[in-house]
């Protein structure tokens, strides 16, 4: 049994995708390195809001949360190196024999037998729980750069981590952009939760539409000049008609003088 540490539920934004087939999914990041939790400490968190610590079913998968952790080192969000907690750890004595990779199962009871080790890992010995790397700055090692793959580490090491949770009957977008929020009863600060973006939606909208708006401008301004044109004609008086009528009027008064 996890025994419960105050303090550290995490409150946020889960993200979900359209297809109710993908489960949903909150990444966990914290800029103080003070605020950062255990293994157990971040089990805890994502089974009190219902979920539970990350399980990878496959490679799919696995590529699905390379891409949204990317979302987080974009330009401008600030956000830099911090390791995540995964749902795999290894129940048992230290161990450094042969057999000590298989020992690691899911803490949500998966049956997926998915890896994806950095090079040389697990070590084994006193490192049972394990981490997803996410070191953008770290220079590379034997394994290349420290990103994604996992590592063994001690329990009570101090990590971010990521949610799973089941997929949501009215779910909302997938990941845009990341954005950082405190909201009423958060107990860490800056937590990095999700939010779909509105305004690249509207992009896509708009700009098809353009070259349709300007046919529409010219057609319009093209009607309203010929129908202007029209209508001077129409008003405007023959020199001629003004010529004869006063040459009948002069006629007139000689007449009458006579």
């Amino acid at each position: 049994m996890i025994p419960v540490v105050p303090n550290q539920r995490v409150v946020g934004q889960k993200v979900c995708f359209a297809d109710v087939k993908h489960p949903c999914y909150k990444m966990a990041y914290f800029h103080e390195l003070s605020s950062r939790v255990s293994f157990q400490e971040a089990r805890l968190a994502c089974e009190t809001e219902g979920g539970v610590l990350l399980s990878l079913e496959n490679e799919a998968e696995q590529k699905l949360i390379e891409n949204m952790l990317q979302n987080l080192t974009k330009p401008g969000t600030g956000i830099s190196d911090g390791d995540f907690w995964i749902g795999l750890w290894r129940n048992g004595d230290g161990q450094t024999s042969g057999a000590c990779p298989d020992l690691y199962q899911w803490s949500d009871g998966s049956s997926s037998q998915y890896r994806n080790w950095y090079t040389d890992e697990p070590s084994c010995g006193s490192e049972k729980c394990v981490v997803m790397y996410h070191q953008p700055t770290a220079n590379p090692g034997l394994g290349g750069p420290y990103l994604y793959q996992w590592n063994d580490d001690r329990c009570n090491m101090k990590h971010n981590y990521i949610c799973k949770y089941e997929p949501e009957i009215n779910p909302t977008a997938p990941v845009e952009k990341p954005y950082l929020t405190n909201q009423p009863g958060d107990t860490h600060q800056n937590v990095v939760v999700t939010e779909a973006g509105i305004i690249p939606n509207l992009i896509y909208v708009v700009i098809p539409t353009i070259p349709l708006l300007l046919l529409i401008l010219v057609a319009f301004g093209t009607c309203c000049f010929q129908m202007l044109h029209k209508s001077k004609g129409r008003t405007k008086t023959s020199p001629n008609q003004s010529t004869l009528w006063i040459s009948k009027s002069t006629r007139k008064e000689s007449g009458m003088e006579v």
